[in-house]
């Protein structure tokens, strides 16, 4: 019953007279197997006056490896030092599809979600004010695991603090604000697929949309956080090369450590006065 309401945008009764900020439709990622993910957040979508749509994820477990597109094999252990899991390429071929939705649907700006990730009342304007002070065919991520060497660029009217970070992976693409120019953009760069998901999200230096991070995660994780669909520590060792045989992706690491430093760098702090829209 639940799963038969995918793709509805969900409304409080108090909606039709909420701000237009809290209209923005926010779409979630959510497994079939997972009701119970997507149960828990049409409540809150409902207490909080959001509008949610469900996005059917793509179940990675049952995609054979012959029925994988755009990816290579090669390429990814080239790049990653161990094979791809099954999850991983779900993740990624399903947000994917969330950008897909979000383009078709016209709007200008867009929040995706995983299931994991907690709504709140504040979500959407601090995502918002988040946009508006960076430029550009831009993404902001919400939510992050480590923000290392963070590099403050602005403050937004909701005081969260907007910037990129000198050293990643930041981990986690739970929860992040794009727009439309972006969104397009990343329908094309992210392909084929060479990285996990959530790293290949936050590299602006190779994607070509300018992106952004808060210093305080605007959503916490709900307590689904623990019982991952994509792969636990165990699973990553198991896919793991021998570490000389890792060479490429280490190389590879050192490289992009350095993009990522120049891409942090060269942003330039703006005041909130200075900004326009992009």
């Amino acid at each position: 019953m639940i799963l038969e309401r995918s793709n509805r945008m969900i409304q409080s009764a108090e909606a039709t007279n909420a701000e237009p900020a809290s209209q923005l439709r926010i779409y979630v990622i959510n497994l079939d197997r997972s009701p119970e993910r997507w149960e828990r957040l049409l409540g809150q979508a409902i207490q909080h006056g959001l509008n949610v749509v469900r996005i059917a994820a793509i179940d990675g477990s049952v995609v054979s490896e012959k029925d994988r597109i755009d990816f290579h094999p090669k390429q990814f252990v080239y790049h990653n030092g161990r094979k791809l899991l099954a999850g991983e390429y779900g993740c990624y071929r399903s947000h994917l599809l969330a950008l897909q939705e979000f383009v078709a649907s016209g709007e200008k700006m867009a929040v995706i979600m995983e299931d994991d990730v907690e709504l709140n009342c504040r979500l959407i304007p601090r995502a918002l004010a988040a946009m508006e002070v960076a430029s550009g065919a831009r993404l902001v991520k919400l939510v992050n695991h480590r923000l290392t060497g963070f590099r403050a660029l602005s403050e937004t009217s909701e005081n969260d603090t907007v910037g990129r970070c000198m050293h990643g992976p930041q981990g986690s693409a739970a929860c992040y604000i794009v727009n439309r120019k972006a969104a397009k953009k990343l329908l094309v760069t992210l392909k084929p697929m060479l990285l996990p998901y959530d790293v290949a999200l936050e590299r602006g230096w190779s994607t070509g949309v300018e992106t952004f991070s808060t210093l305080e995660n605007v959503a916490d994780f709900s307590p689904f956080r623990r019982e991952t669909t994509i792969g636990k520590r165990v699973h990553y060792r198991a896919v793991k090369r021998h570490f000389l045989l890792r060479t490429t992706a280490h190389w590879f690491r050192v490289c992009d450590q350095a993009r990522r430093w120049i891409y942090a760098m060269r942003a330039k702090p703006q005041p909130i006065m200075e900004i326009t829209e992009g």
